[in-house]
């Protein structure tokens, strides 16, 4: 998954104004104790991180 497309899909479920806070300031168990950005930064794959945020928020299945 491109970056472009993981940021589309975050917009998308939290809205546009809010998918980078909640990037900015949700850790996560899912990424290992890390926000959104710091697992980015850390080199886990978008995919990777996408799949995180939906367990953890219960994205349904549509937006996946």
């Amino acid at each position: 998954m491109r970056l472009t497309i993981f940021w589309e899909r975050m917009a998308e479920y939290f809205g546009a104004a809010y998918a980078d806070s909640f990037a900015r300031d949700h850790v996560m168990t899912e990424l290992g104790g890390r926000t959104v950005h710091q697992a980015l930064e850390a080199g886990w794959e978008a995919k990777d991180v996408w799949r995180a945020v939906c367990s953890a928020m219960d994205v349904p299945a549509s937006l996946r």
